[in-house]
């Protein structure tokens, strides 16, 4: 436990926040930053939405926080690595560099507090839709946003029958990536892709362990 009331893990994982969409949940994120801190911080992908704010500019002021937040950990000594993913893919031209201490790179292996070494990557370089029909994945990315604002519709209901938040978008979401990863094999092809990372990319050295547990 911090000074500040903080717990201090070995490593936090952090995927696919969308900030610049009105379906991001900035501020839970930021409870979560508030609570957690991570000697190093992995963020696996799709962090900002460039897709979205192609279409339009939002951004207020908690996914602002989120990016504050991020960079103050940084200079209080946590490492983070920054791991593209395809709706954020713009950062893909600067492998190797770093903002604000914040390092870019196409993938990265994590040392477990278990002894094994875990591939750091984000899943759209094997995910059939994305590689070979963009058009049908950015179709699909506007139906997702469509999700978004039928779940609030949604769950404005819920609240005034009284029932507890559920998320319309996420379990839509759940049952189509089911369906690709049934017909692309991508477990298959992610998980024959860690075995091959270490002898493709033999000059990538591990990043180092740090001390506690994950």
């Amino acid at each position: 436990m911090d000074s500040d009331g903080s717990r201090t893990y070995r490593a936090l994982f952090i995927s696919d926040v969308h900030l610049g969409t009105r379906g991001c949940q900035a501020e839970r994120l930021l409870d979560f930053l508030r609570e957690y801190d991570g000697e190093t911080i992995y963020l696996v992908g799709d962090i900002v939405d460039g897709w979205a704010l192609k279409g339009g500019w939002y951004w207020p002021q908690p996914h602002n926080d989120v990016v504050q937040k991020l960079l103050r950990k940084a200079r209080k000594g946590a490492r983070i690595i920054y791991v593209p993913g395809n709706h954020d893919e713009v950062l893909r031209d600067f492998y190797g560099t770093h903002f604000g201490g914040i390092e870019v790179v196409k993938n990265a292996i994590h040392d477990g507090a278990d002894g094994k070494r875990y591939l750091v990557t984000h899943g759209d370089q094997f995910d059939l839709i994305v590689q070979n029909a963009r058009w049908l994945a950015l179709l699909g990315d506007k139906a997702y946003d469509f999700a978004i604002h039928a779940n609030r519709l949604f769950n404005a209901i819920r609240r005034g029958l009284g029932f507890s938040y559920w998320s319309l978008s996420k379990w839509a979401k759940l049952k189509v990536k089911n369906a690709v990863n049934y017909i692309g094999a991508f477990e298959k092809a992610l998980a024959a892709e860690a075995e091959r990372f270490p002898r493709r990319w033999r000059d990538l050295r591990p990043y180092p362990s740090c001390g506690g547990s994950l």
